[in-house]
């Protein structure tokens, strides 16, 4: 029987085009969401002000070398376990706010999924600076999609304030990392907890008073 997407179970995916292991969720949790019978909502963000607020100026995988060092090993795993393309980022953590100012504003349009698996791997398969007009329009007329109007409407100053007025709400909720995942209450962190917590959804269906 088929659900109606108004009664499917939700995960809202808190996650930052700069971050590496956003990049594996992003290529998946379409398809696997699908799978599930949940719908996505997609909460684009930044990291760096977050990382700021915890006394941080940049990535713990740039700050903390012995991390950083596996961090990339795993990428290289994670990515063949996934069939995902990888070349790791010749900058890293790279800027990433006009492409998430495009992400904000087409949260709830139906080229958003499409959309962000482009900017990732722009950034993670083919290591180009996606903190620039010219990619995000490249990618956004790849999508037959009006670039010129749609970058001209995310940096328009109610859609600045859109990102960061949501990236206030990640802190309010205690987000301290991306990918970032929310079943109501239950936060669930890290790419390798998105089955955990679509497996909840799913079982909100199942049993909605779990």
């Amino acid at each position: 029987m088929d659900i109606p997407i108004s009664s499917m179970p939700v995960i809202d995916f808190w996650f930052e085009f700069g971050s590496n292991y956003s990049y594996l969720s992003v290529m998946r949790i379409e398809q696997d969401a699908a799978r599930a019978g949940v719908r996505v909502r997609w909460q684009p963000f930044l990291l760096g002000p977050i990382f700021q607020a915890l006394g941080w100026q940049t990535s713990p995988f740039v700050l903390q070398k012995a991390k950083g060092d596996y961090v990339w090993l795993d990428m290289d795993r994670q990515c063949r376990k996934y069939g995902l393309p990888w070349k790791k980022p010749g900058n890293f953590p790279r800027p990433a706010i006009l492409p998430l100012r495009v992400a904000v504003l087409g949260a709830e349009q139906n080229w958003m999924a499409e959309y962000c698996r482009r900017i990732m791997q722009m950034n993670f398969a083919h290591d180009r600076d996606i903190d620039n007009k010219e990619v995000v329009a490249a990618v956004l007329n790849d999508m037959d999609l009006p670039a010129t109007e749609i970058i001209a409407q995310a940096l328009g100053d109610d859609n600045k304030l859109k990102l960061r007025k949501q990236t206030e709400l990640a802190m309010s909720k205690g987000i301290f990392g991306a990918p970032t995942f929310f079943v109501g209450e239950q936060m669930y962190w890290g790419n390798d907890r998105l089955d955990d917590a679509l497996a909840h959804a799913r079982d909100l269906l199942i049993y909605p008073d779990a």
